[in-house]
């Protein structure tokens, strides 16, 4: 496969049409109007973030008269907003005020010197008691100070469709101990239920950081002490047993063709695919996905679908042979965040404590099936009673790993994208994979690397 830079490209992402919402227009240069930029679903079906959003806007114009709330939603992989709302923070004249941000750029994005601290207006600010501490580390940079405020956090596990496991004979409460038993489900489902696609992990670059999280990582940080970073000698690891295992996992999906069909599966639609499509219409037996899927099924979701609380079951992807603590997770999340080029800094932060105000938080939570990082909405019984399987995905925070909140990390991140589509492209062998991650890591880090046997 040809290789790109480990910064990744920009290549489709677009402004979507009518960004302008009613709440109103104006220029940059308007000192009464906040322009807000977050990510639109590719699925033109799936609008709970675009509604969530212009309901907030649509209160804080009715609390600060004259005021007007400006949206900008870019509709776009993951991947591709990510370049974009960098591109549009690097100069004050498409910098918006107010930026939706995953946490894991967020070290980068300070070090290129697009975001602006966050701290003089916390101090004064009576909700930031309300937010756990793991919430408030995803957005504080290695200078201490906090670049943005989360609006939720989220876990990954198994979601497995028991409809199907009946026809293969497989049991309604699955709770697999191994990746080995995960891999024999699959493989007894291509032999008995013809048609449907056994097994979803995402990979490759078109997926982005799906790939990278809930694909790679959910595998990396199961197989024992090995990881991505070690933070007592403050290096990237190479050279690690783990890290091959983890491709030699995906070589085994795709090559023994429990997956989708490669093309599908390295699309950049494969998430959007997944959710509104195979899951829903029962062609995908397994899904190592993440926790917010249920909020395209509600009834206010992009595909409605009664009866996916019945038809699906969840179960905690495992360890590699079972090892304590015997399932695994990463926790990952979103925040709201100014960009430090932005024209009305003040007024973002008028709008950031409006976007998380405890009503608001719940309006969230419970529309977009997040999980409270607010202590209050966590034990508000509108929360814990939202969504269906929300109890299951809020155990799993207990044993969640964090991706390294460091500026080096999407270009890792990029580098591994690198090498689970060269794996399941059958590009390149495992061990061949994980020898040029290791090249690339190196060379990021001019040789600064931990190497283990």
């Amino acid at each position: 496969m040809r290789s790109t830079t480990p910064v990744v490209l920009f290549t489709t992402a677009v402004l979507a049409a009518g960004a302008l919402t009613g709440c109103g227009s104006g220029s940059g240069a308007d000192r009464n109007t906040v322009k807000v930029a977050f990510i639109k679903d590719t699925n033109n079906r799936v609008k709970v973030r675009d509604d969530y959003v212009a309901l907030v806007a649509r209160q804080f114009e009715k609390a600060n008269p004259g005021k007007k709330v400006k949206l900008i939603p870019v509709q776009a992989s993951e991947n591709d907003y990510y370049t974009k709302i960098q591109q549009m923070m690097r100069s004050p004249k498409t910098a918006p005020d107010l930026v939706y941000e995953d946490t894991f750029l967020i070290s980068s994005d300070i070090r290129a010197g697009l975001l602006r601290p966050l701290d003089p207006y916390l101090k004064s600010w009576d909700g930031w008691r309300q937010f756990e501490p793991s919430a408030k580390a995803a957005a504080r940079g290695q200078d201490g100070r906090t670049y943005g405020v989360p609006d939720g956090t989220d876990t990954r596990g198994l979601w497995f469709n028991r409809t199907v496991f009946a026809k293969a004979g497989l049991p309604a409460d699955w709770h697999p101990r191994t990746w080995d038993e995960v891999l024999d489900a699959a493989r007894t489902i291509k032999r008995k239920v013809p048609g449907v696609i056994p097994l979803n992990v995402f990979t490759g670059k078109g997926a982005g950081e799906a790939a990278v999280m809930q694909g790679f990582e959910m595998l990396l940080y199961g197989t024992g002490p090995d990881q991505l970073y070690d933070p007592a000698a403050k290096k990237w690891v190479t050279g690690t047993r783990g890290f091959k295992d983890s491709l030699r996992f995906l070589d085994t999906v795709y090559r023994e063709k429990l997956g989708p069909e490669v093309s599908d599966a390295l699309s950049p639609n494969i998430q959007t695919n997944v959710a509104a499509e195979l899951l829903p219409e029962q062609k995908l037996a397994i899904d190592l996905d993440g926790s917010w899927l249920g909020q395209q099924w509600q009834k206010t979701g992009g595909t409605p679908w009664p009866q996916w609380a019945r038809t699906l079951g969840q179960a905690p992807f495992p360890t590699q042979a079972g090892a304590p603590p015997g399932r695994v997770s990463l926790a990952g999340g979103w925040t709201w965040s100014i960009p430090a080029r932005a024209p009305q800094p003040a007024l973002a932060w008028k709008l950031i404590e409006t976007f998380q105000s405890k009503v608001n938080a719940l309006e969230w939570c419970t529309r977009g099936a997040q999980l409270a990082v607010r202590k209050d909405v966590a034990a508000d019984p509108r929360y814990l009673t939202s969504v269906p399987g929300i109890g299951f995905f809020t155990q799993l925070v207990a044993v969640s790993r964090y991706r390294p909140a460091l500026p080096a990390y999407p270009q890792v991140a990029a580098a591994i994208g690198e090498a689970t589509e060269a794996v399941t492209a059958g590009d390149a062998t495992p061990e061949q994979a994980a020898a040029r991650y290791d090249d690339t890591v190196r060379s990021l880090t001019g040789g600064a690397v931990l190497t283990k046997p």
